[in-house]
């Protein structure tokens, strides 16, 4: 929490971050000062600022964090090759895409003994997902941040989602220019910004400054904020097969630019067991088109 508060210098964000109260977080950093006899944090009703013995312990601070991180990523990783388990996160309807469901079929059929758990990903823990060792690999939609390996598997395109009542419904063709004056969804901070910026087109090609709208942390708030009214989005085209919803239109944007679906990793773990299954995997269906092949190494079982 200490280590939060100070990348963010700021209780509320921080407190977003951690998925609690901004009290707690307080509470919590008071308690922290208690214990080791110092004030860490200077606050006023404005600012928050690191203290000199803040600044002097906050070196240390981070690298317990990340130790502790690292232990439970390599536990998590160490009991899932001890189970023969892979386990795969997803981002809204990519379980339903054809090449995910080939890519998990491979290892049903071909590894029977390796246990696959499917996980839930949303805009916000969708690649801290995958460096925490919380999933071996994940179907997700770039672009990555640094340190995340992609393995593209499909393009399409994407379509803006616009409120039933809204005037372009009607339009024959829709441009960027047209959604000009729309709110655009807001992604969570937590998620890379040149995911967040992809997603909005930020920066649009005639640098119209963007109007950001209410948060939204997955695909289902992305809908509900839509058919309010309150803003639109951009989705993949699937969208409209998978993600249909009463008081939501689907359009075509004509210089929309296309969305790829990729597998993806976190590099550090390239070359572990259950992470080279799924690669292989994936570059099999790629070569053969629906149809995966047996890899040439699967998960300890």
């Amino acid at each position: 929490m200490f280590v939060t508060l100070s990348d963010e210098m700021h209780f509320r964000r921080a407190a977003s971050r951690l998925f609690m109260t901004q009290s707690a977080l307080s509470q919590q950093i008071r308690a922290l000062e208690q214990r080791v006899g110092l004030q860490l944090i200077d606050r006023t009703t404005r600012t928050v600022t690191l203290t000199p013995s803040g600044k002097a312990l906050l070196p240390e601070a981070r690298a317990v964090a990340n130790a502790m991180d690292g232990l439970h990523r390599t536990v998590r990783v160490r009991t899932r090759e001890v189970e023969g388990r892979v386990v795969i996160g997803t981002l809204t309807a990519e379980p339903a895409m054809p090449q995910t469901r080939a890519i998990i079929e491979g290892v049903r059929t071909h590894h029977p003994n390796v246990i696959v758990e499917m996980r839930s990903l949303n805009f916000a823990n969708q690649y801290e997902a995958l460096t925490n060792g919380e999933v071996d690999v994940a179907f997700l939609r770039p672009p990555a941040p640094a340190g995340i390996r992609v393995q593209p598997l499909a393009e399409e395109p994407r379509v803006v989602c616009l409120p039933s009542a809204d005037p372009l419904v009607a339009k024959e063709i829709i441009t960027l220019e047209d959604l000009s004056s729309r709110s655009m969804v807001t992604m969570p901070s937590k998620s890379p910004r040149a995911w967040r910026d992809f997603w909005a087109i930020n920066p649009r090609p005639d640098s119209t400054p963007i109007h950001f709208g209410p948060l939204a942390v997955d695909v289902e708030e992305v809908l509900a904020q839509v058919a309010l009214g309150n803003v639109i989005g951009f989705l993949p085209a699937s969208a409209r097969d998978f993600y249909p919803r009463p008081g939501i239109c689907y359009r075509d944007v004509v210089d929309l630019p296309p969305c790829t679906m990729a597998l993806t990793w976190f590099a550090q773990n390239h070359d572990h067991p259950e992470v080279k299954l799924i690669r292989d995997l994936a570059r099999n269906v790629l070569r053969s088109g629906m149809s995966a092949e047996p890899p040439d190494t699967a998960p300890h079982s």
